[in-house]
């Protein structure tokens, strides 16, 4: 029921209203700026929205118009796999009665749920009302226009940025494309990651060409002024098979932070070969090592200069069937190889 409301909603919204359906989450500063989430299953889009300094919107479907973001659910629908009330406090606390578990296991004579088991699968959730985060907004609304977009990714490779920031193009390019890994629990029958696109980050629910939706985005980020950034949540150091480990997310909220104070956006940047993506120097709580991946890398050059390529090429091959009903300036924003 959730999906087929959503699929409806993708071709209604745009087409009869001209309001941009979004597979995102969302929440609201202190002083009413709100930040968008796009990403797939693994990539963040609920932990990174539970943030204690911002009032969640919503964690998974919106609708952006001409008078703001709206939410078009009443609840949240979370992973519990590792979950602790130190690394996910919100959602931990969320976690009682009135909410729902699924594939947990837990003992039967004291009910404690042990969230580390993943006996049954990796997929391990929860389903609760959003007013069961302390600091959801109610309504689940905002009447602002997004200042921040952020495209998040989880790169297995290691071979993204942790953080980039994106031109109009890039933009729409990284949108349609809609990059990511399966990660194990994600995905039935996935236990390793592997590389996967899906365009708008929400290729099963789309209606239209991707690029009518990427075109009404960016023109909404640029109307609005709006800055537009492709997180990575994956692997630093080295890829996966390398033996690199996923960025922290005390490093990842550390990011955030300075996306949201403003201080990311006047910092010193670098282009990031390849990808031709901007890369800051520093960002305040964050090792500088860990922003540039020629630079974390620590699996030698031939190695990285191997996933790089190769990721990049990836990305070319996926594109083509876009490339159609892109325009010439947004095919160039991708990776040259």
């Amino acid at each position: 029921m959730k999906k087929g409301v959503f699929t409806v909603l993708f071709y209604e919204m745009p087409i009869k209203h001209n309001v941009l359906t979004l597979h995102s989450s969302a929440n609201e500063g202190k002083n009413g700026d709100v930040t968008l989430f796009f990403g797939l299953s693994g990539t963040g889009k609920t932990t990174l929205s539970a943030d204690p300094n911002r009032a969640l919107i919503g964690d998974d479907e919106h609708c952006w118009s001409d008078n703001g973001v709206f939410n078009i659910e009443g609840g949240c629908y979370a992973k519990t796999i590792g979950l602790s009330a130190e690394k996910e406090p919100d959602i931990f606390g969320a976690i009682r009665y009135g909410s729902v578990l699924e594939n947990v296991v837990f003992d039967p004579l004291t009910r404690e749920v042990d969230y580390d088991d993943a006996t049954l699968t990796e997929n391990t959730r929860c389903a609760y009302p959003i007013e069961y985060i302390s600091n959801a907004k109610i309504p689940c609304l905002s009447p602002n226009s997004p200042s921040n977009i952020i495209l998040l990714t989880c790169d297995a490779r290691g071979v993204l940025p942790p953080i980039s920031k994106l031109d109009r193009n890039q933009t729409m390019f990284h949108f349609i494309s809609g990059y990511t890994s399966k990660m194990a629990g994600t995905e039935d029958g996935v236990t390793e990651p592997q590389a996967t696109f899906s365009s708008c980050f929400a290729q099963p629910f789309l209606a239209l060409h991707p690029m009518k939706y990427a075109k009404m985005l960016a023109d909404k980020i640029e109307t609005h002024k709006a800055n537009a950034w492709l997180l990575n949540t994956g692997w630093v150091g080295a890829g996966f098979a390398q033996g690199g480990k996923r960025c922290p997310l005390k490093y990842t909220r550390a990011i955030l932070d300075a996306i949201h104070s403003g201080e990311l956006a006047n910092v010193e940047y670098e282009n990031y070969e390849v990808f031709n993506l901007q890369v800051p120097k520093t960002c305040p709580n964050v090792p500088s090592e860990l922003l540039n991946p020629s630079k974390a890398w620590t699996a030698g050059e031939d190695s990285f200069k191997t996933e790089v390529v190769k990721l990049g090429k990836l990305f070319r091959e996926n594109f083509t069937k876009y490339e159609s009903e892109a325009t010439e300036d947004v095919v160039k924003a991708g990776p040259v190889v």
